[in-house]
């Protein structure tokens, strides 16, 4: 008899409107595995595909969120949550930023994204939406935003960690281009079994990726972090011990690292003074302690995505903190 679990089909298509909506299907799952695949997959679309959000904000006299402006129809936190509404499809992994700078005139006018001056590596994604009113011809309404890439939902109390410059108000930045995610599981025959499953997803983005794209890209989160799992530590191990002739040789005419420097290489990376950001690409990217770290050349660092020269020296600025530095 065959004990093998039969395995599920690729996903296919259901339905797609435009580049925000999507339905699929995979069908075929061994009972229970729905559910498994399902809730797994939600979590790492709502959590670990990257995204552009507006982190901090100025507004032309206005020191505080608390703040009123006259000749504005909104109050400050109104604007602020306004702005945040606003999606950006970034081509840097700099931080870029952007402006608003509207007057008055003799009646009433809104001001909607489509006013935003971005840069060319900027693209404002929905121009409709709603900033402020201007009641008066008087007011100008001038307003800087930065806007960064990053994964998921940071506080502003975790991302902003040293204080911002008096008049720059902190935003809460959420990265993720995923609006809703939702799985359903139904039973489906296979073969004389009717307790297989047919998991079916409907997935809506803000339009930066596509409900397909970020299908496929949680899949291959999934399958990364898997083989990454793969096996035991003291394999590992062993597999990293072993060197070439040549190597052995350098090795034996290089002074031994001490004690102490030998530990601060064990040292996870999750330990390091890097902002969140870095810290992910650097995980993504397979590198798990300062050892590792301190192994890649700078060259090697700029080609993991995510990372920019403004991670590199994030980067350098860490290793150099603990006495090493990034391979010649």
């Amino acid at each position: 008899m065959d004990y093998n679990i039969v395995l599920p089909s690729k996903p296919r298509v259901v339905s797609e409107e435009g580049n925000t909506k999507g339905v699929y299907e995979i069908d075929g799952l061994y009972a229970g595995y729905g559910h498994t695949l399902g809730n797994t997959l939600r979590r790492i679309i709502l959590s670990s595909l990257p995204g552009s959000a507006v982190t901090s904000v100025k507004i032309s006299g206005v020191s505080h969120e608390f703040s009123t402006m006259e000749g504005v129809m909104e109050d400050v936190i109104t604007i602020l949550l306004n702005i945040k509404r606003v999606r950006f499809a970034m081509h840097s992994d700099e931080p870029l930023i952007a402006k608003v700078s509207v007057k008055g005139s003799g009646k009433s006018k809104n001001v909607t994204a489509a006013d935003i001056e971005a840069p060319s590596q900027l693209e404002v994604l929905n121009k409709d939406q709603h900033i402020a009113t201007l009641t008066s011809k008087d007011v100008e309404f001038n307003v800087e935003m930065t806007i960064e890439k990053g994964l998921g939902y940071i506080s502003k109390e975790n991302y902003h960690k040293e204080k911002v410059d008096v008049g720059t108000i902190a935003l809460d930045a959420m990265f993720t281009p995923i609006r809703k995610v939702n799985y359903e599981v139904e039973n489906m025959r296979v073969g004389d079994r009717t307790d297989y499953n047919r998991l079916r997803f409907m997935i809506e983005t803000d339009g930066v990726i596509s409900p397909r794209e970020a299908l496929e890209k949680s899949i291959d989160i999934m399958i990364s972090h898997l083989r990454a799992i793969r096996g035991f530590q003291e394999e590992e191990i062993e597999e990293e011990t072993v060197m070439t002739k040549k190597e052995a040789e350098k090795e034996m005419e290089e002074p031994k690292e001490s004690e102490d420097n030998t530990e601060v290489l064990k040292t996870r990376i999750e330990d390091l003074q890097v902002s969140p950001r870095t810290l992910n690409a650097l995980s993504e990217a397979g590198i798990r302690t300062v050892g590792g770290l301190a192994r890649k050349k700078e060259e090697d660092i700029l080609e993991i995505e995510g990372v920019g020269n403004k991670a590199v020296q994030e980067i350098k600025d860490a290793l150099k903190d603990l006495g090493l530095s990034l391979k010649q």
